[in-house]
């Protein structure tokens, strides 16, 4: 089944639309016959994301190309009181710029875009999607990173982390409240090809996904009703992905250290608990 707020002529909002999962998703709602709200930072890039929608859909109802910092709490109020009438909000925009715990560097940025963005946009656009009494539909992108925390990037994981925390409460606040025809799920990608994760590579690896393959599995995930859309990809089938997220659960639970599946006195048994 589909949800009922992919219908023809209805609008969507996205933010980070201009590339990757989100140029994706609105390639994907235009194609629905909705009329699509890209939100991002670049003249170019968002010009050139409307005309590859266009080609790529033809879609009579058309793309409004809007040019925002995301990051910033009154961009995104001033946005809701300019773009009414939303039937799909898709929190989508994040960077990942290197971080470390014992350095200030990017941490600011990071949180208030990624997850500031998707905190703020909710607040600006859900209480009108509720009051409206339509079905209505936010999905916010969060990241496996958020519910592992590998090593590595911190101010990313922190970010996914509270997207995640976050979005379980808005669900719950949408199914128990008045008129609860709005529904929220969590994407949770797993290795895309986008350029959050590209890097210095010129050439797709085997193992990721496709922004469109990311797409059409969270389409499928939300036709079902899911809360958690967990992407596999070419390289992590859902088995393995289950197992990590189990055992980083089980570091609590059994009083491991944190980040144990890194933690060399624990890589035999890590290693067991994958074979079991």
């Amino acid at each position: 089944m589909s949800h009922p707020s992919f219908k023809s002529g209805n609008r969507a909002l996205i933010t980070g639309g201009a590339s990757g999962i989100g140029l994706a998703a609105a390639k994907r709602f235009a194609a629905m016959g909705l009329t699509v709200h890209l939100v991002d930072l670049g003249q170019d890039r968002l010009k050139a994301a409307s005309e590859a929608i266009a080609f790529d859909v033809r879609t009579p109802h058309g793309v409004v190309a809007i040019e925002a910092d995301i990051s910033d709490r009154d961009t995104l109020f001033d946005l809701a009181r300019d773009f009414q009438d939303i039937d799909i909000l898709m929190n989508n925009a994040a960077i990942g710029p290197d971080s470390s715990v014992l350095n200030g560097d990017n941490w600011q940025r990071t949180l208030d875009t990624n997850l500031g963005g998707v905190i703020h946009g909710t607040q600006a656009f859900a209480p009108a999607m509720v009051a409206r009494g339509k079905p209505g539909l936010i999905i916010n992108t969060g990241s496996k990173q958020g519910i592992t925390t590998p090593p590595g990037n911190p101010a990313y994981n922190v970010s996914k982390a509270g997207v995640k925390a976050f979005t379980e409460a808005l669900q719950h606040e949408l199914r128990n409240g008045p008129n609860a025809t709005v529904t929220a799920h969590l994407l949770i990608p797993g290795f895309v090809w986008t350029g959050l994760t590209k890097g210095d590579r010129a050439d797709k690896p085997a193992g990721a996904w496709t922004p469109e393959e990311t797409v059409d599995f969270m389409l499928d995930g939300i036709g079902r009703g899911d809360f958690y859309i967990l992407c596999p990809d070419h390289d992590v089938i859902r088995a393995l992905d289950e197992k990590r997220i189990a055992w980083a659960a089980g570091d609590i639970i059994h009083n491991r250290p944190p980040l144990s599946r890194w933690h060399p006195d624990y890589a035999d048994a890590f290693k067991a608990f994958l074979d079991t």
